[in-house]
């Protein structure tokens, strides 16, 4: 097929490559970047913790390098393809993992990048990186809903966790934003971001739960989700871990900050979210008895269940109990393994190509319950 963007030549190499490489890569970003995050914060210090976190954020950096370079050129060569991820329900509401991924990887580097890069160039980088996520963040919050209103036109027997991704962009930024505040000069740069952080938490908080019931009456009334987008589920986690993390981040930067708040806030947020992911794991591992695949929906297992840790650490810090401690340290070893798994089935992935693979001919027939979009996501 010709390049719509080029109609004189085709496109070969890596631009070939890349054509089904769809904004869902951007978690792999995400769930690499939370490891150091989370990690860093941790309360039991263990030798060499801090090491090894900065080591994964070096990594999360290459990572999102690499393809935010992939992706560009997909922009450049298909064109087609590209507003065809746009045009697709299942896919559209990943381009806010984008944001997310410029947000988490600038969070990590204020946190541990700064140990190798030092405090000034990782202050820098995060305010572009911050800036650049939360700009793009919005903007999914905005555009995202209003394809799927005018020209998407599903209905909620569709709905899945995926929805939530564009709308739990801004809480991201309410989350690391704060970071930024100790090492901004005195001005109205400094007194507004905070503020800033405020209304980007409620606007998100609000957005998701407003979504969140029809998420629940679909699994409610029409049944677990296909197979493959079974641990789209733990999506559900992102906004709650991530929402108490942010009560705590802007707490601990406003000069007034109140810990009451946080655990008033946190304390029964929390509660669900352990709640759920009992539920979501029960479904998981049904799907995964009736014969769940591979798939890059799995990535779902990591950065949620990050933002998770990093509100049990919020909490531990507040409350001075050692019970959100413990929590949040066997949160992170659970985030830890299943990082390790994914990473490992996604290299495996990308070196066989199957990951970059086309969407399969639809067969004759029913349509089966697992289909990979224009992405090379699955639904």
């Amino acid at each position: 097929m010709v390049n719509a963007a080029h109609p004189l030549r085709r496109p070969t190499g890596r631009a070939l490559a890349v054509r089904h490489l769809g904004p869902n890569w951007y978690a792999s970003v995400m769930g690499t970047a939370v490891v150091a995050t989370a990690g860093a914060a941790l309360p039991v210090r263990l030798p060499g913790l801090r090491t090894a976190c900065a080591g994964v954020w070096a990594l999360s950096l290459v990572l999102l390098a690499a393809l935010l370079v992939a992706r560009a050129l997909h922009w450049t060569h298909h064109r087609d393809q590209a507003r065809a991820h746009l045009l697709d329900p299942a896919t559209a509401p990943f381009y806010g993992c984008l944001a997310m991924a410029l947000l988490a990887v600038g969070g990590a580097t204020v946190v541990v990048g700064r140990d190798w890069i030092g405090t000034g160039a990782a202050v820098a980088l995060d305010a572009v990186l911050f800036t650049a996520g939360t700009v793009l963040g919005l903007a999914a919050a905005v555009t995202v809903p209003y394809l799927m209103a005018v020209h998407h036109r599903v209905d909620r027997r569709q709905a899945t966790p995926v929805w939530l991704l564009p709308l739990v962009a801004p809480m991201v930024s309410a989350a690391v934003g704060p970071l930024l505040v100790p090492y901004l000069p005195p001005g109205p740069a400094r007194a507004a971001l905070l503020p800033a952080c405020a209304v980007m938490f409620g606007l998100s908080l609000l957005a998701t739960l407003l979504t969140l019931p029809v998420i629940f009456a679909r699994l409610r009334t029409a049944g677990p989700l296909p197979l493959a987008l079974t641990p789209t589920l733990f999506l559900v986690l992102g906004p709650l871990g991530q929402s108490t993390t942010a009560v705590g981040s802007i707490a601990d930067a406003a000069p007034f900050g109140d810990g009451f708040l946080v655990v008033l806030y946190g304390v029964p947020v929390m509660g669900f979210a352990l709640l759920w992911s009992v539920v979501a794991t029960a479904l998981v591992l049904r799907a995964r008895r009736r014969g769940m695949g591979f798939a890059m929906t799995w990535w779902a297992f990591t950065f949620p269940v990050g933002t998770c840790v990093t509100g049990a650490e919020a909490l531990g810090r507040h409350t001075g109990l050692a019970a959100f401690d413990w929590l949040a340290t066997g949160l992170y070893v659970v985030l830890v393994a299943a990082w390790a798994v994914v990473a490992v089935r996604t290299a495996r992935g990308l070196i066989s190509r199957e990951l970059l693979a086309g969407p399969r001919p639809a067969p004759v027939g029913p349509r089966p319950v697992t289909v990979r979009t224009t992405s090379g996501a699955v639904r």
